[in-house]
């Protein structure tokens, strides 16, 4: 008998955003509503979350999120003169990695896991265009809980795009997309509930 995971009624139409230089597909509506907040409190109560230090400019600042990093044992990530090590996987993250592999047609090893906790939490604009990432990455994103505008600033046009991430919605970024673009999420005066944010990727073994 086939066992009923997380995400067996998951919804697979996406669309194509309008951004020239780039490969991003959206799916409004990838995990059914009762699943996504099923996701929501799994993650809240199972994932060990840090608020990690970086430095910007020569100076250390807290990260304005909770983040956790999950993934194959040889999986290190580096970005702003942190280094993150991998926690194990757990249940919950691999039926989600498997199915995004599915969708992406595309191998992953890891997920960058970020806890939105309020409006002031924030990502500032930026690429996910670390070398061990690869020269054209694809990067899965899934959003859980409150909805979020999501910037992309083209590196060179003046082309600016904003997407309101729906909660169990997956964005399916590839291609030339971290070359041409940065993203992140604005902080914000609303009362806005809390978002998690899970972005598979695979890591390449660096010399």
């Amino acid at each position: 008998m086939k066992q009923q995971g997380l995400f067996e009624n998951s919804t697979h139409k996406g669309e194509s955003l309008p951004l020239p230089d780039a490969d991003v597909t959206y799916y409004a509506n990838w995990l059914a509503g009762s699943e996504a907040d099923l996701l929501l409190r799994t993650l809240r109560s199972q994932i060990k979350w840090q608020q990690e230090t970086i430095s910007l400019y020569g100076k250390q600042h807290l990260v304005p999120r909770l983040q956790a990093w999950h993934g194959d044992p040889d999986c290190i990530y580096q970005y702003s003169g942190l280094t993150m090590q991998p926690q194990p996987w757990i249940a919950p993250l691999l039926q989600l990695k498997e199915r995004c592999e599915a969708i992406a047609g595309n191998a992953f090893n890891s997920v960058l896991l970020n806890w939105y906790r309020h409006g002031q939490d924030s990502m500032g604009l930026h690429a996910d265009d670390e070398p061990e990432l690869g020269r054209e990455p694809v990067i899965a994103s899934l959003t859980l809980g409150a909805e979020r505008p999501f910037i992309f600033k083209h590196r060179t046009l003046p082309k600016r795009h904003t997407l309101t991430l729906h909660h169990g919605s997956l964005l399916l970024m590839a291609g030339r997309t971290q070359l041409n673009y940065l993203h992140g999420i604005s902080k914000t005066v609303k009362a806005v509930g809390d978002r998690i944010n899970l972005t598979f990727r695979y890591i390449y073994p660096q010399e």
